[in-house]
């Protein structure tokens, strides 16, 4: 099958299995985006994700992640919802944590993707990745034409704005490519670097961890940073001001992927609830949520860090 064909069919396919975007690109190093990481690393914007620094060179080749690679399909899965916390004053959590978790949900549909390839091309191979390999997903975003990179380092698409995973499928197969997304529709728009509390977002679409909210409430190991405390409103996992503020994600629409809906038990919990929740009801919560990987103590921790001053 000529790889025109194949292309358009594994985008059908993807959109079938729930991506709402979908762009391949060829496989090869991407000499600017490890240049950019190093960079960034060297200034100590990572904080302590010492991981980062490691590897460089496998992050920015999938060739050497995967020898055998040749094209790699990128795919954008919404989670955007209004369905979120009922009570204002509960502790906040992120839109993407709210469901369940989303890694083993896109990595499942990449491999039914890749099963579909290889019912077309039986010597097709592949490797899926979602967030658990040192890939550069943002730059492969914007290398398949998914997207541009915004102020705040995210990767925003004109239709669906910015509130979506990035998975990517990494093939043994040639396929037909689209069109790198060249510039940024950003413009003279600063509201998402005006609109940050505690100042993490640089000017040069690059963040500095060690003032963001969504590295310092899951990250980081260390205490909470004193001053910091009033500046993250209520936030206890993870951040998504910039984003809300972004006119790309104004029109935003909601998400269709069932796993992601928040449960009515969550969705009720009040600030009460949850400065006296324990490890029982936290593993019953979060099971199979992202907000698992900070564990009980740490989670409970930020809450108590956070709201201090309501105890008082």
């Amino acid at each position: 099958m000529e790889s025109a064909n194949l292309s358009k069919l594994v985008k059908i396919k993807a959109s079938e299995l729930g991506f709402d975007l979908c762009g391949i690109a060829g496989a090869k190093k991407l000499h600017n985006a490890e240049t950019s990481l190093i960079e960034w690393c060297s200034a100590g914007m990572h904080d302590k994700m010492n991981y980062l620094t490691r590897d460089t060179n496998k992050r920015s080749d999938p060739q050497i992640l995967y020898p055998s690679a040749k094209s790699v399909i990128v795919t954008g899965l919404n989670y955007f919802t209004r369905n979120r916390q009922k009570n204002a004053d509960a502790p906040i959590i992120s839109m993407y944590a709210l469901g369940e978790d989303y890694h083993s949900i896109i990595i499942e549909k990449l491999n039914e993707l890749l099963a579909f390839i290889k019912s077309v091309v039986p010597n097709a191979e592949g490797r899926a990745c979602c967030d658990d390999a040192p890939i550069m997903e943002k730059s492969w975003a914007v290398e398949a034409g998914i997207g541009w990179k915004g102020k705040n380092s995210v990767i925003i698409n004109e239709n669906i704005g910015s509130f979506f995973f990035i998975g990517i499928l990494l093939l043994n197969i040639e396929l037909d490519y689209d069109e790198p997304f060249w510039g940024e529709k950003c413009g003279n728009c600063n509201a998402c670097i005006n609109s940050c509390p505690t100042k993490a977002i640089n000017c040069d679409k690059t963040i500095d961890a060690r003032k963001c909210i969504a590295n310092l409430t899951i990250n980081s190991k260390d205490e909470l940073p004193e001053y910091m405390i009033p500046l993250m409103r209520n936030r206890v996992y993870s951040c998504d001001i910039c984003q809300e503020v972004c006119p790309w994600n104004k029109n935003a629409k909601e998400h269709t992927t069932r796993e992601f809906v928040i449960s009515e038990e969550l969705a009720d919990m009040g600030r009460n609830d949850w400065l006296n929740i324990d490890e029982k009801q936290f593993e019953k919560l979060f099971s199979n949520s992202p907000i698992r990987r900070v564990k009980y103590h740490r989670f409970k921790k930020n809450i108590d860090t956070i709201f201090a001053e309501t105890r008082k």
